[in-house]
């Protein structure tokens, strides 16, 4: 958290974009990394913020936080993206994990597990609607919340809470209506 003698990102819009750069770019290199790859992610941080040093004159001077406008700039790049990404995601399915055969057999049993998991989560995640899919994503991995959801993508907050909804309902439906992490499986021992 920044404390009150240091600049918002409004006045480093306008004053440092270095240091605004600094304070986001890892946030943002994240996201773009987590979506697109850490090849792609290093290409459209630097075209993001570059799109935000051309934009400044649009942000909001009365946000103090920019972080909200770099991720609706960043999701924009990600969209043109889109069909490389939905791309990787079916390559991703398709390749088996590598097996480790020294492995225990709990050790075993999480991996086949998992596996099948990615597998369900990657090709659903594929299906879900770029809308969704972006919201999900900027909500489960980038814990932003609804408001800076919507401030991101420029959409209402109901709207980011049925998106969310939509992708939640398709992933649960993906994995057979519950949720594999609070589950045990029977016969296998931990200790």
């Amino acid at each position: 958290m920044r404390s009150d003698s240091e600049p918002d990102d409004a006045a480093l819009l306008r004053e440092n974009f270095a240091a605004l750069f600094d304070r986001h770019a890892p946030h943002i290199h994240r996201y773009l990394a987590r979506r697109l790859g850490d090849q792609a992610a290093d290409d459209l941080v630097a075209e993001t913020f570059l799109t935000a040093f051309r934009r400044r004159g649009t942000f909001r001077a009365d946000q103090r936080d920019a972080r909200p406008w770099l991720y609706g700039i960043a999701t924009l790049l990600i969209a043109q993206h889109r069909r490389d990404e939905v791309r990787r995601l079916r390559l991703h399915q398709a390749v088996p994990a590598e097996r480790d055969t020294s492995c225990h057999a709990d050790r075993v049993a999480a991996d086949v597990t998992a596996a099948a998991l990615r597998s369900v989560l990657t090709s659903a995640l594929a299906d879900l609607a770029d809308g969704d899919r972006d919201v999900l994503l900027l909500v489960v991995q980038e814990e932003l919340t609804y408001e800076q959801v919507a401030a991101a993508l420029d959409i209402p907050v109901g709207t980011v809470r049925s998106r969310l909804h939509r992708a939640r309902t398709v992933l649960r439906a993906a994995l057979g209506g519950s949720n594999p992490l609070n589950s045990t499986e029977e016969g296998v021992r931990h200790g």
